[in-house]
């Protein structure tokens, strides 16, 4: 096996030009082999084999820089870079992080999994080659849907002006995520049909040089073009048509649920399910979402779901798209313009709700702040996947943005336990008029509660205040949305003990219930607070200050601030205390302790 003999891109140089072909089915072939074992981004992956071994016979990595955008494109990179036994043997997979990681290999240069930088970080590093009178290349490579991202324009815009030479390819496989979505895409689809002699040109508008390959999954082709542009000296946009998914036929076939899927099986192409291929199933909150907002747009004409990209995190298959029709807007990868969009919608008499990951709001943080909670827009935000329970890549955390949300003025943020609380906060955060609102949708899968919603839930969030579920004493235990079945399991155990704790159901996420923090402090020797995010900033510490001038005990539970990268939940819960072991002995420790204090 060739890819087996390939330690360095020196190596993949050294190989015959016949031997090419056969190099890129055997990594096509590991590609599909370990990610059918470990899951992983597929169709990104297969469509830019050839591009990966023409760029490494062309350019000399690390000394020349290689960017790729986003990065969940780089399994063949990576195997042409010393890591080719991470997709060869089966104790090795997923060993390596789904993306570009520099502490795997110099020839990974950032961190990243979010879209649209590569050409503003190739910016970067071209500027600082010319101030420091080095001599390397500098290649960027952005596509899947990344060029809609605001980055990317503010990027190309700089390159032009920049006026040194980087290369910037374009991979235009057809697809983001999901379907493309924006002018630029129609631009691109016109030059992919005129074979790149359409008189209209993004690319060529802003100054930049541009050549066109048609044959984007042809490395002798792609092999030819690069070595004409290596060493141009000033920008140059490289415009590549590939096939996502290229080499394997379900994943061609069907761009948008191929575009990361679980384990599956190579000869019948079926897969475990993610949360994508399961948008319709009422027992997940996407198809809760979906039902519910399908219906919300036949029943009222003002309502409309907005996504960027992800349409299938609410539920938003095709079918429900079609069926929504107008009502539906995925905006692309194009979060701060989703978020702005919004605001605009908003404004002018319509019912937006914006679903996003929480990963991926933090994207528009300016854009929450500045054009919906200033002007205190009635948005309706689903903040998905924000849970210690979701994404595990240090470059998809998701647990910060209740630290992120916490000081904006004029929002709600609402955190509920169940799919019934889920429901009753939509229907309130629909029906009312006078502010932004989050609601943070749980993390860690449905869990039904029908008594913990009364007849009046449904309108009665208009003020922050938490709801009682156990009256105790001595102990209080305020669990936080997708944590409240931990403080259930945590009161539990203290019964077991003998005490007698509260449990309490705080709802809000972002906004204190002063009354019944004041009835707590005035009966409860010890607070626990339960959050599923970053301690520092978050829910706990607002809690924690509103009752430092009390003499109640205030423990706080959360995950510390860091970059965990693909962590097991167990061991990074069991890390902070977060068990229900832990906090039992936390508790009876301070117990303990104020009964010693009492009986001095």
């Amino acid at each position: 096996m060739l890819l087996e003999r390939i330690s360095s891109p020196q190596d993949v140089k050294d190989l015959e030009p016949c031997d090419l072909p056969i190099l890129c089915e055997e990594i096509r072939r590991a590609i599909l082999v370990s990610s059918a074992s470990v899951g992983g981004h597929i169709g990104s992956n297969l469509g830019v084999v050839e591009l990966t071994v023409a760029l490494h016979r062309v350019f000399d990595s690390p000394h020349d820089k290689i960017v790729f955008d986003v990065s969940h494109q780089t399994y063949a990179h990576k195997m042409l870079t010393g890591r080719a036994s991470n997709y060869l043997d089966p104790s090795e997979f997923g060993g390596l992080s789904g993306f570009s990681n520099p502490d795997e290999s110099e020839h990974d240069l950032f961190s990243m999994g979010h879209t649209s930088t590569s050409v503003s970080l190739a910016c970067g590093m071209a500027k600082a080659r010319d101030l420091k009178d080095e001599d390397y290349r500098v290649v960027a490579v952005i596509g899947d849907g990344s060029l809609s991202g605001g980055l990317a324009f503010e990027g190309f815009d700089a390159l032009a002006e920049l006026g040194s030479g980087v290369i910037v390819i374009v991979n235009d496989n057809g697809w983001s995520i999901a379907e493309n979505h924006g002018g630029l895409y129609r631009n691109l689809a016109e030059l992919r049909e005129t074979g790149g002699e359409a008189p209209n040109n993004f690319f060529r508008t802003l100054g930049l040089d541009y050549r066109f390959v048609a044959k984007g999954n042809d490395e002798a082709e792609l092999e030819r073009v690069l070595r004409d542009v290596r060493d141009v000296d000033h920008p140059i946009v490289v415009h590549v048509c590939t096939t996502k998914g290229a080499g394997y036929e379900p994943a061609a076939a069907d761009s948008e649920s191929w575009h990361h899927v679980g384990p599956f099986d190579i000869e019948s192409g079926s897969y475990d399910v993610f949360p994508r291929n399961r948008c319709e199933d009422s027992e997940t909150y996407a198809g809760i979402t979906g039902a519910y907002l399908l219906n919300a747009m036949q029943l009222d004409s003002r309502v409309v779901g907005i996504s960027a990209a992800t349409p299938y995190i609410m539920g938003f298959t095709p079918w429900r798209r079609a069926r929504a029709g107008r009502q539906f807007v995925d905006v692309g990868i194009a979060e701060e313009h989703a978020v702005t969009y919004a605001a605009g919608l908003a404004r002018a008499g319509a019912k937006p709700v914006l679903g996003l990951y929480g990963v991926f709001m933090q994207r528009a943080y300016d854009q929450f702040w500045h054009d919906v909670c200033l002007n205190c827009l009635p948005v309706v935000f689903l903040d998905f996947g924000s849970s210690v329970f979701g994404t595990s890549d240090a470059t998809h955390l998701s647990f910060f943005d209740l630290a992120l949300m916490g000081g904006m003025p004029n929002l709600r943020c609402l955190a509920p336990a169940c799919r019934e609380e889920y429901e009753a906060m939509l229907d309130w955060a629909m029906a009312q008029d006078a502010r932004p609102v989050v609601i943070r949708v749980p993390g860690n899968g449905v869990e039904s509660r029908p008594g913990i919603v009364s007849g009046d839930d449904r309108l009665s969030f208009d003020t922050p205040h938490y709801q009682v579920v156990r009256e105790g004493e001595d102990v209080a235990v305020l669990a936080l949305g997708s944590f409240f079945g931990l403080g259930e399991r945590v009161c539990d155990a203290l019964m077991g003990e003998g005490l007698s704790p509260t449990l309490v159901n705080p709802r809000f996420a972002t906004e204190l219930d002063e009354d019944t923090l004041n009835e707590i402090a005035a009966a409860h020797t010890v607070v626990v607070t339960l959050e599923d995010g970053v301690l520092e900033g978050g829910w706990g510490e607002k809690v924690a200050r509103y009752l430092g001038g009390t003499d109640s005990r205030v423990l706080c539970y959360g995950v510390s601030k860091g970059f965990p990268d693909r962590y097991d939940v167990d061991e990074l819960l069991a890390e902070n205390g977060v068990t229900v072991e832990g906090v039992v002995a936390d508790v009876r420790c301070l117990l303990s302790e104020d009964a010693g204090r009492s009986a001095r």
